[in-house]
């Protein structure tokens, strides 16, 4: 059947503005959306990228998933094709994590959403009056606020009334079994402990130890005190092990807020690492680097004494030297071999990465919207990018020491360092003025 050209021309007209609209899906969608997209689509085809598949053949992993459901941003649940992880996959080992940020469609998977605080306020009423009916908690979420126009509806709320309920009325017993994994860098588990007071600046400070060890090998590939426990200072001990030892294929966590937070997940996809988030109050999901906290405290921490530390530094310095004392004695699980040796036994299993890829994918990233005058703020900053982005909402990349600042350009991700503004310097700057001729011209 033939298509008279009224109808082709309607039909153009339709899939133009369809097109337009999907455009501004886009160019509205933030930069927290896509970034959370991205990871979505990172962890749909992770096994694939960290080698876990049996016979290392992407389309046979990709088949056998297809009729997997994946939750989705949103806590919807949605199925992807194996052409679609192909797609993902390739864009990945091309681009990275920013090949698989959206370009197009915004809206894959999205029913109406709850948002986080709703989620956790229905929690709060399933878990403290468990006979609350669905409409009553949905009446209260109205009166404080957190319902507005009918948005969402009293059927979602209820959806997720009934989802949570039947997930904590699940009481399963858990099998517990010893455990340990075959190669080095398969598994790191990483923690906080308390370390002692110290005074800085004639202010009495808590110490913060965060540590990393490797589970087949016992080494502890990264320790270091902070006075704040906090993801800038657990990203620096990352950094510092990744650089000494490779990459891990997965980090094991608590639930801590510096551990589960957005920066943490954006710096394990960049480096192409997975990660696991130990149940809450479940100390025996991380039991190895649990136990090193014990032996930490008995042979070394037990023994300090108020004031015998002037300086940070001076603390760490003891710190690092027990901990190579650790690395280098002979472990009681390890059949007579020290932690360092038996980490070095498969050294060829060790993943490094170049100076450059460490400085490029250790970075914080944040959006921030440009002033009028073409200036930024990081952390109570003031930084002077091109006044071509006056306006606009820009993604920036920076060291946690602001040392190096860059512009993300939104057309090939290269990275473009950005100075702090300088108002004297500028002040010497001619602009171009526009003379009245040419603007009538114009």
């Amino acid at each position: 059947m033939c298509l008279k050209p009224h109808y082709l021309n309607k039909i153009t007209n339709y899939f133009l503005l369809f097109l337009n609209q999907e455009r501004k899906k886009y160019k509205n969608m933030d930069e927290d959306k896509r970034n959370k997209i991205a990871l979505f689509r990172y962890g749909t085809i992770a096994p694939v990228i960290l080698g876990q598949i049996e016979n290392g053949l992407p389309w046979t992993y990709f088949r056998s998933v297809q009729e997997k459901e994946f939750e989705y941003i949103d806590g919807s649940f949605i199925r992807v094709s194996p052409a679609t992880l192909d797609r993902w996959y390739k864009s990945y080992k091309k681009n990275g994590l920013d090949g698989l940020k959206p370009n197009g469609r915004s809206d894959l998977g999205s029913t109406r959403k709850l948002d986080c605080e709703i989620k956790k306020e229905i929690e709060y009423y399933v878990d403290e009056f468990p006979r609350l009916p669905a409409i009553q908690i949905y009446e209260k979420l109205k009166s404080h606020n957190l319902i507005v126009n009918g948005s969402p509806s009293l059927s979602t709320v209820n959806r997720f009334v009934q989802y949570y309920r039947s997930k904590v009325g699940k009481k399963n017993i858990i099998e517990k079994r010893r455990y340990e994994k075959e190669h080095i860098n398969e598994v790191w588990y990483g923690d906080t402990t308390y370390g002692p007071y110290m005074l800085d600046v004639g202010i009495k400070k808590r110490i913060y130890i965060i540590a990393l060890i490797d589970d087949a090998s016992r080494m502890v590939v990264g320790c270091k005190a902070y006075f704040e426990d906090n993801f800038i200072n657990l990203m620096d001990t990352i950094k510092s092990a990744v650089t000494k030892y490779g990459v891990p294929k997965l980090l094991s966590f608590d639930n801590g807020a510096n551990y589960r937070s957005n920066q943490m997940n954006l710096l394990a996809a960049r480096i192409g690492v997975a990660i696991n988030y130990c149940p809450v109050k479940t100390p025996t999901s991380k039991a190895k680097i649990e136990r090193w906290f014990k032996t930490l405290r008995d042979q070394f921490l037990s023994s300090i004494k108020s004031g015998d530390y002037k300086s940070l530094d001076d603390f760490n310095n003891d710190l690092l030297a027990y901990v190579q004392k650790y690395n280098s004695t002979v472990h009681s699980s390890l059949d007579g071999v020290c932690p360092i040796d038996r980490f070095f036994q498969e050294s060829q299993l060790i993943i490094r990465k170049t100076d450059k890829e460490i400085e490029r994918d250790f970075l914080i990233e944040v959006e921030r919207r440009v002033s009028a005058d073409s200036v930024v703020v990081i952390d109570e900053k003031e930084y002077e990018v091109d006044y071509h982005f006056q306006g606009q909402k820009i993604l920036i990349r920076y060291t946690p020491d602001l040392k190096n600042v860059y512009v993300v350009d939104r057309s090939d991700r290269t990275l473009i360092p950005i100075t702090l503004l300088d108002k004297q310097a500028n002040s010497h700057i001619k602009r171009e003025k526009i003379r009245l001729a040419e603007m009538e011209e114009r």
